[in-house]
């Protein structure tokens, strides 16, 4: 893909109270005229999937194929779409968990430029933070709602 727009940066987090429990991801999206969150919680799941869905759903909060640095404190996430996706696709997603996820992950990658890069969690990095602050805060949403369904 050429002729793409000035380089848009996704930082990503992943949450999870319990493993599995309620979780929550978030997105934060740098680089053009606004900075852009998406975060959202789901009740019952695992971190890393959380981990993946926010790399997935920051791909596609752009609105146009890009040039992509997604930045992650996820090690999972970082070296199995780096490193092991294209090899767990052609081997047929054999003893792969969260098939469903990477093959989400696979399409939005498709539609951009995407690079990758790791940073040490809890070390920082401001939007690193922010995330995590945002994946967090969607967790305690879905905590209480369960505490409420179960109250009722």
């Amino acid at each position: 893909m050429t002729d793409k727009p000035t380089l848009v940066t996704i930082y990503t987090d992943g949450s999870c109270k319990g493993n599995p429990g309620p979780g929550g991801w978030a997105a934060i999206l740098t680089g053009r005229k606004s900075i852009k969150t998406l975060s959202a919680g789901v009740l019952d799941t695992t971190n890393n999937r959380m981990e993946l869905t926010a790399a997935i759903e920051g791909l596609r909060g752009l609105t146009r194929a890009s040039k992509v640095l997604v930045i992650s404190d996820s090690e999972y996430v970082i070296l199995g779409a780096s490193e092991r996706l294209l090899g767990w696709k052609a081997r047929g997603w054999k003893n792969v968990k969260n098939v469903d996820l990477w093959q989400q992950l696979l399409s939005e990658i498709a539609k951009h430029e995407v690079r990758w890069k790791w940073v040490r969690g809890h070390a920082g990095n401001e939007f690193n933070e922010l995330a995590d602050t945002l994946a967090t805060e969607a967790v305690t949403r879905q905590t209480r709602l369960v505490g409420t369904a179960l109250a009722s």
